[in-house]
Protein backbone atom coordinates (compact mmCIF):
# COMPACT_ATOMS: atom_id res chain seq x y z
CA UNK A 1 0.00 0.00 0.00
CA UNK A 2 2.16 2.91 -1.46
CA UNK A 3 -0.20 5.29 1.04
CA UNK A 4 1.31 4.12 3.97
CA UNK A 5 3.81 5.81 5.88
CA UNK A 6 5.24 8.64 5.84
CA UNK A 7 8.70 10.14 5.78
CA UNK A 8 10.34 11.58 9.20
CA UNK A 9 9.51 14.99 8.69
CA UNK A 10 5.94 14.10 9.19
CA UNK A 11 5.21 15.47 12.38
CA UNK A 12 1.50 14.58 12.21
CA UNK A 13 0.33 10.33 12.57
CA UNK A 14 -2.68 9.32 11.30
CA UNK A 15 -4.06 5.83 12.51
CA UNK A 16 -6.90 4.08 10.68
CA UNK A 17 -8.77 0.66 12.12
CA UNK A 18 -10.80 -1.50 9.64
CA UNK A 19 -14.16 -3.29 10.71
CA UNK A 20 -15.43 -6.38 12.05
CA UNK A 21 -14.08 -9.26 10.05
CA UNK A 22 -11.85 -7.04 8.52
CA UNK A 23 -8.17 -6.18 6.93
CA UNK A 24 -5.83 -3.30 6.25
CA UNK A 25 -6.58 -3.46 2.66
CA UNK A 26 -10.17 -2.23 3.62
CA UNK A 27 -9.00 1.29 4.47
CA UNK A 28 -6.49 1.89 1.40
CA UNK A 29 -9.24 4.19 -0.28
CA UNK A 30 -9.52 6.70 3.08
CA UNK A 31 -5.55 6.68 3.10
CA UNK A 32 -5.34 7.53 -0.75
CA UNK A 33 -7.43 9.85 -0.14
CA UNK A 34 -5.89 11.45 2.89
CA UNK A 35 -2.20 11.19 0.59
CA UNK A 36 -4.13 13.20 -2.51
CA UNK A 37 -3.79 15.69 0.08
CA UNK A 38 -1.11 15.56 2.44
CA UNK A 39 2.73 14.41 1.50
CA UNK A 40 4.71 11.92 3.01
CA UNK A 41 6.32 15.09 4.70
CA UNK A 42 3.05 16.07 6.18
CA UNK A 43 1.13 13.24 6.85
CA UNK A 44 2.42 9.49 8.52
CA UNK A 45 -0.54 7.08 7.28
CA UNK A 46 -0.80 3.97 9.78
CA UNK A 47 -3.36 0.78 8.78
CA UNK A 48 -3.19 -0.86 12.16
CA UNK A 49 -3.14 -4.76 11.33
CA UNK A 50 -3.28 -6.71 14.02
CA UNK A 51 -6.85 -6.99 14.23
CA UNK A 52 -7.40 -8.61 10.82
CA UNK A 53 -9.80 -11.33 10.00
CA UNK A 54 -11.48 -13.29 12.68
CA UNK A 55 -9.20 -11.57 15.76
CA UNK A 56 -12.11 -8.87 16.03
CA UNK A 57 -14.00 -11.58 17.68
CA UNK A 58 -12.15 -11.25 20.75
CA UNK A 59 -13.80 -8.30 22.42
CA UNK A 60 -13.45 -4.50 21.93
CA UNK A 61 -11.07 -4.34 24.53
CA UNK A 62 -8.60 -6.66 23.50
CA UNK A 63 -8.75 -4.81 20.26
CA UNK A 64 -7.92 -1.56 21.85
CA UNK A 65 -4.88 -2.98 23.48
CA UNK A 66 -3.89 -4.60 20.08
CA UNK A 67 -3.95 -1.08 18.34
CA UNK A 68 -2.18 0.92 21.44
CA UNK A 69 0.24 -1.55 21.15
CA UNK A 70 0.80 -0.96 17.58
CA UNK A 71 0.47 2.47 17.45
CA UNK A 72 3.27 2.25 20.76
CA UNK A 73 5.34 0.43 18.49
CA UNK A 74 5.04 2.66 15.44
CA UNK A 75 6.33 5.46 17.51
CA UNK A 76 9.43 3.95 18.58
CA UNK A 77 10.13 2.88 15.38
CA UNK A 78 9.62 6.80 13.98
CA UNK A 79 11.78 8.31 16.54
CA UNK A 80 14.49 5.61 16.29
CA UNK A 81 13.95 6.18 12.29
CA UNK A 82 14.91 9.82 13.73
CA UNK A 83 11.36 11.32 12.96
CA UNK A 84 9.12 12.89 15.77
CA UNK A 85 4.99 12.68 16.14
CA UNK A 86 3.60 15.61 17.30
CA UNK A 87 0.16 15.53 16.28
CA UNK A 88 -2.64 12.31 16.39
CA UNK A 89 -5.74 11.28 14.58
CA UNK A 90 -7.49 8.37 14.83
CA UNK A 91 -10.03 6.92 11.76
CA UNK A 92 -12.05 3.97 12.35
CA UNK A 93 -14.26 2.06 10.17
CA UNK A 94 -17.43 -0.15 11.57
CA UNK A 95 -16.32 -1.89 14.98
CA UNK A 96 -13.10 0.07 14.34
CA UNK A 97 -14.67 3.03 15.35
CA UNK A 98 -15.11 1.18 18.88
CA UNK A 99 -11.90 -0.15 19.09
CA UNK A 100 -10.36 3.30 18.45
CA UNK A 101 -12.39 4.96 21.56
CA UNK A 102 -11.32 2.28 23.51
CA UNK A 103 -7.66 3.15 22.04
CA UNK A 104 -8.08 6.30 23.09
CA UNK A 105 -8.95 5.94 26.42
CA UNK A 106 -5.13 3.71 26.91
CA UNK A 107 -3.76 6.16 25.31
CA UNK A 108 -5.09 8.57 27.92
CA UNK A 109 -3.98 6.84 30.71
CA UNK A 110 -0.84 5.96 29.99
CA UNK A 111 -0.17 9.71 29.39
CA UNK A 112 0.95 9.31 25.50
CA UNK A 113 -1.71 12.00 24.45
CA UNK A 114 -0.04 14.79 27.01
CA UNK A 115 2.77 14.65 24.80
CA UNK A 116 1.14 15.45 21.23
CA UNK A 117 -1.67 17.27 19.71
CA UNK A 118 -4.99 15.25 19.53
CA UNK A 119 -6.53 16.73 16.25
CA UNK A 120 -9.36 14.58 14.25
CA UNK A 121 -11.33 11.41 15.57
CA UNK A 122 -13.25 10.39 13.35
CA UNK A 123 -15.71 7.21 12.20
CA UNK A 124 -17.69 6.07 9.32
CA UNK A 125 -20.81 3.85 9.86
CA UNK A 126 -19.66 3.04 13.44
CA UNK A 127 -22.31 1.53 15.67
CA UNK A 128 -21.54 3.99 18.40
CA UNK A 129 -25.03 2.34 20.34
CA UNK A 130 -24.16 -1.13 19.43
CA UNK A 131 -26.37 -3.01 17.22
CA UNK A 132 -29.27 -3.79 19.26
CA UNK A 133 -32.50 -3.78 16.93
CA UNK A 134 -35.01 -1.45 18.84
CA UNK A 135 -37.64 -3.77 19.37
CA UNK A 136 -39.71 -4.02 22.50
CA UNK A 137 -41.45 -8.05 23.90
CA UNK A 138 -40.34 -11.49 22.51
CA UNK A 139 -38.65 -9.60 19.17
CA UNK A 140 -36.57 -8.35 21.80
CA UNK A 141 -35.26 -11.38 23.36
CA UNK A 142 -35.40 -13.43 19.97
CA UNK A 143 -32.88 -11.38 18.31
CA UNK A 144 -30.96 -9.22 20.56
CA UNK A 145 -30.22 -11.94 23.11
CA UNK A 146 -29.17 -14.73 21.16
CA UNK A 147 -28.04 -12.70 18.31
CA UNK A 148 -25.38 -11.29 21.10
CA UNK A 149 -24.54 -15.22 21.46
CA UNK A 150 -22.93 -15.43 17.66
CA UNK A 151 -20.14 -13.10 17.44
CA UNK A 152 -18.21 -14.09 20.63
CA UNK A 153 -17.08 -11.26 22.84
CA UNK A 154 -17.46 -8.27 20.69
CA UNK A 155 -21.26 -9.81 19.64
CA UNK A 156 -22.25 -9.36 23.59
CA UNK A 157 -20.80 -6.15 23.77
CA UNK A 158 -22.02 -4.95 20.50
CA UNK A 159 -25.31 -5.71 21.68
CA UNK A 160 -24.94 -4.37 25.25
CA UNK A 161 -25.64 -7.67 26.69
CA UNK A 162 -22.18 -7.94 28.76
CA UNK A 163 -21.37 -6.69 32.06
CA UNK A 164 -17.72 -5.61 31.70
CA UNK A 165 -15.23 -6.82 34.57
CA UNK A 166 -16.58 -5.19 37.88
CA UNK A 167 -18.60 -2.09 36.08
CA UNK A 168 -21.62 -4.32 36.52
CA UNK A 169 -22.17 -2.33 32.78
CA UNK A 170 -22.25 -2.94 29.74
CA UNK A 171 -18.86 -1.83 28.13
CA UNK A 172 -20.01 0.81 25.64
CA UNK A 173 -21.82 2.23 28.44
CA UNK A 174 -18.16 2.43 29.99
CA UNK A 175 -16.87 4.00 27.08
CA UNK A 176 -19.30 6.80 27.30
CA UNK A 177 -19.55 7.56 31.18
CA UNK A 178 -18.32 11.02 30.83
CA UNK A 179 -16.13 10.25 33.88
CA UNK A 180 -14.08 7.37 31.96
CA UNK A 181 -10.92 7.17 30.37
CA UNK A 182 -12.27 6.76 27.18
CA UNK A 183 -14.61 10.12 27.38
CA UNK A 184 -11.46 12.27 28.36
CA UNK A 185 -9.35 11.01 25.68
CA UNK A 186 -11.85 11.66 23.33
CA UNK A 187 -12.45 15.37 24.88
CA UNK A 188 -8.89 15.90 24.49
CA UNK A 189 -9.27 16.00 19.94
CA UNK A 190 -9.75 19.05 18.32
CA UNK A 191 -12.77 17.90 15.77
CA UNK A 192 -15.00 15.12 16.53
CA UNK A 193 -16.72 13.87 12.70
CA UNK A 194 -19.12 10.87 12.04
CA UNK A 195 -20.31 9.46 8.54
CA UNK A 196 -23.19 7.61 9.12
CA UNK A 197 -25.88 5.77 5.97
CA UNK A 198 -28.90 6.62 6.01
CA UNK A 199 -30.21 3.68 4.16
CA UNK A 200 -29.10 0.60 2.55
CA UNK A 201 -26.91 -0.16 5.85
CA UNK A 202 -27.87 -4.09 6.97
CA UNK A 203 -24.99 -3.96 8.99
CA UNK A 204 -24.88 -0.63 11.37
CA UNK A 205 -28.16 1.56 11.01
CA UNK A 206 -28.51 5.31 10.97
CA UNK A 207 -29.38 5.95 14.78
CA UNK A 208 -26.39 3.85 15.92
CA UNK A 209 -24.00 5.67 13.39
CA UNK A 210 -25.15 8.68 14.13
CA UNK A 211 -25.73 8.60 17.86
CA UNK A 212 -29.28 9.48 17.60
CA UNK A 213 -32.77 8.30 19.04
CA UNK A 214 -34.71 9.01 16.24
CA UNK A 215 -34.55 7.58 12.42
CA UNK A 216 -36.04 10.03 10.16
CA UNK A 217 -35.06 8.07 7.08
CA UNK A 218 -37.21 5.57 8.11
CA UNK A 219 -39.54 6.30 5.14
CA UNK A 220 -37.56 8.60 2.28
CA UNK A 221 -40.68 8.96 0.56
CA UNK A 222 -41.41 11.00 2.88
CA UNK A 223 -38.48 13.40 2.60
CA UNK A 224 -36.58 15.95 0.33
CA UNK A 225 -32.81 15.47 0.21
CA UNK A 226 -30.91 18.75 1.34
CA UNK A 227 -27.65 17.77 -0.56
CA UNK A 228 -24.13 19.33 -0.06
CA UNK A 229 -23.44 21.68 -3.24
CA UNK A 230 -20.41 19.89 -5.50
CA UNK A 231 -20.92 16.66 -3.87
CA UNK A 232 -23.00 14.64 -5.54
CA UNK A 233 -26.26 13.34 -4.40
CA UNK A 234 -24.37 11.89 -1.27
CA UNK A 235 -24.26 14.04 1.15
CA UNK A 236 -27.11 15.85 3.33
CA UNK A 237 -26.29 18.83 4.50
CA UNK A 238 -25.94 18.50 8.30
CA UNK A 239 -27.62 21.26 9.43
CA UNK A 240 -31.04 21.43 6.99
CA UNK A 241 -30.57 17.51 5.71
CA UNK A 242 -34.01 17.64 4.31
CA UNK A 243 -37.54 19.33 4.17
CA UNK A 244 -40.60 17.03 4.47
CA UNK A 245 -42.76 16.25 1.05
CA UNK A 246 -46.38 16.12 1.48
CA UNK A 247 -47.74 13.02 2.09
CA UNK A 248 -49.62 11.90 -1.49
CA UNK A 249 -53.45 11.29 -1.34
CA UNK A 250 -54.32 7.76 -1.21
CA UNK A 251 -55.21 6.98 -4.82
CA UNK A 252 -53.78 2.76 -5.14
CA UNK A 253 -55.56 1.00 -7.10
CA UNK A 254 -56.27 -2.61 -6.87
CA UNK A 255 -54.38 -3.64 -9.76
CA UNK A 256 -51.33 -1.06 -8.07
CA UNK A 257 -51.10 -2.67 -4.86
CA UNK A 258 -51.56 -6.50 -6.50
CA UNK A 259 -48.66 -5.13 -8.85
CA UNK A 260 -46.75 -4.32 -5.52
CA UNK A 261 -47.26 -7.51 -3.98
CA UNK A 262 -46.44 -9.48 -7.22
CA UNK A 263 -43.17 -7.93 -7.33
CA UNK A 264 -42.46 -9.27 -4.21
CA UNK A 265 -43.31 -12.65 -4.70
CA UNK A 266 -39.21 -13.54 -6.35
CA UNK A 267 -37.89 -11.55 -3.53
CA UNK A 268 -40.14 -14.20 -0.96
CA UNK A 269 -39.14 -17.20 -2.50
CA UNK A 270 -35.49 -16.14 -2.61
CA UNK A 271 -35.75 -15.57 1.05
CA UNK A 272 -37.40 -19.00 1.79
CA UNK A 273 -35.14 -20.78 0.02
CA UNK A 274 -31.53 -19.15 0.46
CA UNK A 275 -31.82 -17.46 4.49
CA UNK A 276 -32.00 -21.50 5.91
CA UNK A 277 -29.06 -22.32 4.48
CA UNK A 278 -27.44 -18.86 5.04
CA UNK A 279 -28.46 -18.68 8.54
CA UNK A 280 -27.35 -22.67 8.86
CA UNK A 281 -24.15 -21.81 7.84
CA UNK A 282 -23.57 -18.63 9.87
CA UNK A 283 -24.39 -19.93 12.83
CA UNK A 284 -22.22 -23.18 12.12
CA UNK A 285 -19.29 -20.55 11.45
CA UNK A 286 -20.52 -18.76 14.75
CA UNK A 287 -19.50 -22.10 16.93
CA UNK A 288 -16.27 -22.60 14.62
CA UNK A 289 -15.10 -18.74 15.64
CA UNK A 290 -16.28 -18.68 18.88
CA UNK A 291 -14.51 -21.80 20.00
CA UNK A 292 -11.50 -20.22 18.18
CA UNK A 293 -11.94 -16.68 19.81
CA UNK A 294 -12.14 -18.20 23.06
CA UNK A 295 -8.92 -19.81 22.42
CA UNK A 296 -7.31 -16.79 21.37
CA UNK A 297 -8.93 -14.70 24.79
CA UNK A 298 -7.11 -17.42 26.99
CA UNK A 299 -3.78 -16.32 25.27
CA UNK A 300 -4.10 -12.86 24.95
CA UNK A 301 -5.00 -13.20 28.44
CA UNK A 302 -1.82 -14.84 29.11
CA UNK A 303 0.38 -12.47 27.24
CA UNK A 304 1.00 -14.68 24.91
CA UNK A 305 0.05 -12.64 21.58
CA UNK A 306 2.34 -10.23 21.73
CA UNK A 307 0.75 -7.75 23.87
CA UNK A 308 1.55 -7.23 27.65
CA UNK A 309 -1.98 -7.08 29.47
CA UNK A 310 -0.67 -5.49 32.39
CA UNK A 311 0.17 -2.23 30.84
CA UNK A 312 -3.37 -1.86 29.40
CA UNK A 313 -5.45 -3.28 32.19
CA UNK A 314 -5.52 0.18 34.07
CA UNK A 315 -8.61 1.59 35.85
CA UNK A 316 -11.21 3.05 33.54
CA UNK A 317 -12.67 5.81 35.48
CA UNK A 318 -10.64 9.02 36.13
CA UNK A 319 -11.68 8.70 39.98
CA UNK A 320 -10.55 5.02 39.70
CA UNK A 321 -7.45 6.41 38.06
CA UNK A 322 -6.75 8.94 40.72
CA UNK A 323 -7.16 6.72 43.20
CA UNK A 324 -4.64 4.70 41.97
CA UNK A 325 -2.10 7.15 41.79
CA UNK A 326 -2.97 7.90 45.56
CA UNK A 327 -2.81 4.51 46.57
CA UNK A 328 0.87 3.72 44.67
CA UNK A 329 2.03 6.78 46.60
CA UNK A 330 0.53 5.82 49.84
CA UNK A 331 2.50 2.53 49.22
CA UNK A 332 5.76 4.29 48.15
CA UNK A 333 5.13 6.31 51.61
CA UNK A 334 4.85 2.80 53.49
CA UNK A 335 6.54 0.79 51.74
CA UNK A 336 -34.01 -6.88 10.99
CA UNK A 337 -37.21 -3.12 11.71
CA UNK A 338 -37.35 -1.00 14.38
CA UNK A 339 -40.21 -0.71 16.86
CA UNK A 340 -41.07 3.10 18.65
CA UNK A 341 -41.59 3.46 22.68
CA UNK A 342 -44.54 3.66 23.39
CA UNK A 343 -47.18 4.74 26.26
CA UNK A 344 -46.09 3.97 30.41
CA UNK A 345 -48.97 0.98 30.61
CA UNK A 346 -48.02 -1.04 27.14
CA UNK A 347 -44.30 -1.66 28.77
CA UNK A 348 -45.15 -2.86 32.20
CA UNK A 349 -43.60 -6.06 31.71
CA UNK A 350 -40.15 -5.07 30.68
CA UNK A 351 -39.75 -1.98 32.88
CA UNK A 352 -40.41 -4.82 36.02
CA UNK A 353 -37.25 -6.23 34.91
CA UNK A 354 -35.52 -2.72 35.54
CA UNK A 355 -33.79 -0.66 38.29
CA UNK A 356 -35.87 2.34 39.21
CA UNK A 357 -32.84 4.64 37.35
CA UNK A 358 -33.48 2.65 34.15
CA UNK A 359 -37.44 3.24 34.33
CA UNK A 360 -37.17 6.75 35.43
CA UNK A 361 -34.77 7.01 32.05
CA UNK A 362 -37.64 5.59 30.12
CA UNK A 363 -40.47 7.51 31.54
CA UNK A 364 -38.31 10.75 30.35
CA UNK A 365 -37.66 9.36 26.78
CA UNK A 366 -41.45 9.10 26.52
CA UNK A 367 -42.73 12.08 27.40
CA UNK A 368 -39.79 13.78 25.31
CA UNK A 369 -40.98 11.41 22.10
CA UNK A 370 -42.99 13.51 19.13
CA UNK A 371 -45.59 11.64 17.26
CA UNK A 372 -43.59 13.06 13.82
CA UNK A 373 -40.12 11.72 15.18
CA UNK A 374 -41.29 9.02 17.58
CA UNK A 375 -38.52 7.99 20.06
CA UNK A 376 -36.40 4.60 19.00
CA UNK A 377 -37.45 1.68 21.63
CA UNK A 378 -33.81 1.88 22.50
CA UNK A 379 -32.30 0.61 25.84
CA UNK A 380 -31.78 3.12 29.03
CA UNK A 381 -28.20 2.59 28.54
CA UNK A 382 -28.30 3.95 25.07
CA UNK A 383 -30.22 6.83 25.56
CA UNK A 384 -27.48 7.36 28.79
CA UNK A 385 -24.90 7.09 25.93
CA UNK A 386 -26.61 9.74 23.37
CA UNK A 387 -26.35 12.08 25.56
CA UNK A 388 -22.77 11.86 27.06
CA UNK A 389 -21.99 11.62 23.54
CA UNK A 390 -23.57 14.22 22.38
CA UNK A 391 -21.24 16.30 24.36
CA UNK A 392 -18.19 16.19 22.20
CA UNK A 393 -20.06 18.00 19.94
CA UNK A 394 -19.86 15.57 16.80
CA UNK A 395 -20.00 16.96 13.05
CA UNK A 396 -22.42 14.54 12.02
CA UNK A 397 -23.11 14.07 8.16
CA UNK A 398 -26.20 11.98 6.85
CA UNK A 399 -25.04 10.01 3.66
CA UNK A 400 -26.84 8.28 1.29
CA UNK A 401 -25.56 6.13 -1.31
CA UNK A 402 -27.50 5.30 -4.50
CA UNK A 403 -25.30 2.65 -6.25
CA UNK A 404 -25.59 -0.41 -4.00
CA UNK A 405 -27.74 -2.13 -1.58
CA UNK A 406 -24.36 -2.38 0.55
CA UNK A 407 -24.05 1.03 1.72
CA UNK A 408 -22.19 -0.12 4.98
CA UNK A 409 -18.76 -0.94 2.52
CA UNK A 410 -19.66 1.59 -0.05
CA UNK A 411 -19.08 4.52 2.36
CA UNK A 412 -15.34 4.33 2.30
CA UNK A 413 -14.93 2.33 -1.03
CA UNK A 414 -14.15 -0.38 0.95
CA UNK A 415 -13.71 -2.37 -2.56
CA UNK A 416 -12.64 -1.33 -5.72
CA UNK A 417 -16.15 -1.71 -6.87
CA UNK A 418 -18.03 0.96 -9.60
CA UNK A 419 -21.01 0.35 -7.41
CA UNK A 420 -19.12 1.96 -4.46
CA UNK A 421 -17.80 4.53 -6.00
CA UNK A 422 -20.19 6.98 -4.55
CA UNK A 423 -17.83 6.48 -1.39
CA UNK A 424 -15.10 8.62 -2.75
CA UNK A 425 -17.20 11.45 -3.00
CA UNK A 426 -17.85 10.67 1.01
CA UNK A 427 -13.86 10.54 1.52
CA UNK A 428 -13.15 12.88 -0.71
CA UNK A 429 -15.16 15.76 1.62
CA UNK A 430 -13.58 14.18 4.89
CA UNK A 431 -9.69 14.56 3.09
CA UNK A 432 -10.39 17.73 1.71
CA UNK A 433 -13.18 19.55 4.15
CA UNK A 434 -12.71 17.89 7.51
CA UNK A 435 -9.15 16.41 8.34
CA UNK A 436 -7.78 19.09 10.09
CA UNK A 437 -3.39 19.11 9.37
Amino acid sequence: MDSQGGSVKAGHLCVLVHGLWGKPEHMRNIAKCLRDEYSRDELYLLLAKRNTGSFTYDGIERGGERVCAEIEEELRNIEAAGGKISKLSIIGYSLGGLVSRYTVGLLYAKGILDSMECMNFCTFASPHLGVRTPLRGWHNHIWNVVGARTLSMSGQQLFTTDCFRDTERPLLQVMADPKSIFMSGLRKFKRHTLYANITNDKSAVYYTTCIQKTDPYRNLDLIRPNYIPGRGEVLLDPQTPFLPRPKLAQTTSFWTTGLRYLKRIPLAVAIAVFVPIGVAAYLVNSVIQNVRSSQRIRLHEKGQLGVSIEEYRVPLLIKELRGEVESAYEALNNSQGQEYLGEDDDEDDEDEAMNAEERQVLTRERRLSQPTQPTLALAPCQFDMIRNLDTLGWRKYPVWIHGTGHAHGAIIARIDKRKYDEGFIVLGHYAEKEFLL
